[in-house]
């Protein structure tokens, strides 16, 4: 059995965690993936016109940093503070690549030419506003996801179908936390 002197071995070892240090080409891109909104703050208060207490429309969304070799986007929208536990406001995915915004009213056609719009909570396809019982605040979390490829899902498809699906291709997540209360 030949030995291998013990500073070759050290050699080796560095030249394996100088390799798995680099970044993959789908790295961060040199500006941090961020998702806001012109119409809130993070951890402000959403407007009640997107809400049940007023035009329950879907707010307009921002975001920049988008991580490289994005194929599609993917926005989801729950309330983590909901009695019956998580509850899905907005599941929509395959947005463009290269989109950039979404702007205020999406409409709830499955195919609006934004993306494909899944189905919420409630049973219905598109964007349902926070709509909390009266109490104490929830925080609806906004969660746009970058991805490596197009999701091959019909529309209308569940949360759960999405995050299925996203497995294994999510390059970079970005959140927006908005609160409301009645």
């Amino acid at each position: 059995m030949r030995r291998i002197p013990a500073i070759c071995v050290k050699a080796q070892m560095i030249a394996i965690v100088v390799i798995f240090s680099f970044r993959t080409p789908y790295a961060e891109s040199a500006e941090a993936f961020f998702l806001a909104s012109p119409d809130f703050r993070s951890e402000g208060t959403i407007p009640d016109r997107f809400t049940c207490s007023g035009l329950n429309t879907s707010p307009a969304l921002e975001w920049s940093g988008t991580p490289a070799g994005a194929r599609s986007f993917v926005l989801t929208v729950d309330d983590p503070d909901a009695p019956g536990g998580s509850f899905v406001h907005w599941v929509i995915y395959n947005l463009s690549p290269t989109s950039k915004e979404l702007p205020e009213g999406i409409s709830l056609s499955v195919h609006n030419g934004a993306g494909e719009q899944g189905t919420n909570a409630r049973g219905d396809t598109g964007y349902t506003g926070p709509c909390p019982p009266p109490g104490k605040p929830h925080h609806y979390h906004f969660r746009l996801y970058a991805l490596d490829q197009k999701l091959l899902l019909g529309p209308g498809a569940t949360q759960a179908q999405v995050e299925a699906a996203m497995k294994g291709h999510v390059l970079g997540s970005a959140e927006l936390v908005g609160v409301f209360e009645r």
